[in-house]
């Protein structure tokens, strides 16, 4: 998709999703977001008090950043991670569910996880959610840590994870709304929580690429690859980077996530806040800049970390630009043709 003057605004976008500190944008970030407009705004549960609400802080932010359809996120995975909860959300059940329902039946349980997910993208569209940080698509070893491998994923078997992270994607682009394939290249050999510290993976390259990259390559080369996202892993691949995690290691995007995965769709690292980085939070967010990512991600809300981050940052390249307005293109689209599906079998 090629860029048009009614996009030369969006030229101005600084390449960092953000998060907000409550229910309504404050006045400090309602003027930074008019300065620096973010490219996209990342919602939590201390941001989500009810449908209206949140309604209103999505509209409210597109107002101040002056893109009618600037990305909205949230990780609303079911399980555990959900930001949006019950009474006035429906609560979704875990990958986990859908993993155990698949080694008896797989073919049922893809059919179960696209309309659990086609159903979590209608709710998150209903309140302008646009991009959904899920499925998680990474294999767990059986050293994976808990914190990952207890119920959010797909299953221990490559191909089971990506049959049903597959109609995962299909099911929420279906209700509008884009995926984000977590973790690229795979975490799920970390055996530590990357919230906490650096995981360290040791295992050969060709282990990575016959299981941990297969879901990923397998997405990345469908009619699916330029209209999900994918979210970095900040673990150390020693076998590609022993000095960098690979969301700062222009080597492991290079190599691994364009090169063997082939993904050439929006690549947004995980939190900068995270502690498996080191360094500032504005030298995180260059880092993972310059190594090839196309957007940074900053989730806390401070205030005061967010202009320090926002100061750093360039503005959004085109090929990033480019990427995200394709992936904003086929949303459209991939709703487009299930409306219409649906409508020939109700016709029918």
């Amino acid at each position: 998709m090629s860029l048009n003057k009614e996009d030369a605004n969006l030229k101005a976008l600084a390449p960092i999703v953000t998060g907000c500190a409550g229910e309504v944008l404050t006045a400090d970030e309602k003027a930074l977001f008019a300065d620096h407009p973010p490219a996209g705004l990342i919602l939590f549960r201390r941001n989500c008090v009810s449908k209206n609400q949140v309604a209103d802080l999505v509209a409210s932010f597109r107002e101040r950043v002056n893109w009618s359809e600037a990305p909205v996120l949230i990780d609303q995975e079911g399980g555990t991670v959900a930001r949006l909860k019950a009474p006035e959300w429906t609560e979704f059940p875990p990958a986990g569910d859908f993993a155990a329902q698949a080694e008896n039946d797989l073919e049922q349980a893809c059919d179960a996880v696209y309309q659990n997910a086609f159903l979590m993208g209608r709710e998150l569209a209903a309140i302008g959610v646009t991009v959904n940080c899920a499925p998680v698509m990474d294999v767990p070893s059986p050293e994976c840590h808990a914190f990952l491998s207890g119920s959010r994923t797909y299953g221990t078997d490559a191909h089971q994870v990506t049959e049903l992270a597959e109609h995962v994607c299909r099911g929420l682009l279906a209700a509008g709304v884009t995926p984000v394939m977590k973790h690229i290249p795979g975490h799920g050999r970390g055996t530590s929580d990357s919230h906490k510290e650096l995981p360290q993976v040791t295992a050969d390259l060709s282990a990575l690429k016959e299981i941990d990259f297969a879901p990923f390559r397998t997405l990345s080369n469908s009619d699916l690859g330029n209209a999900v996202w994918a979210m970095g892993a900040h673990i150390v691949y020693t076998a590609l980077d022993a000095d960098h995690a690979a969301t700062v290691s222009g080597k492991v995007i290079r190599e691994a996530v364009r090169g063997s995965i082939g993904f050439t769709g929006v690549v947004i690292a995980d939190d900068i806040g995270m502690e498996a980085l080191s360094g500032t939070l504005a030298e995180r967010a260059v880092e993972t800049l310059k190594a090839g990512c196309d957007l940074t991600l900053h989730c806390s809300g401070d205030f005061d970390e967010m202009r320090g981050v926002f100061a750093a940052l360039p503005e959004i390249s085109s090929l990033s630009l480019e990427r995200m307005l394709r992936a904003e293109e086929l949303r459209h689209e991939f709703m487009t043709d299930a409306e219409a599906q649906a409508e020939r079998g109700m016709v029918g």
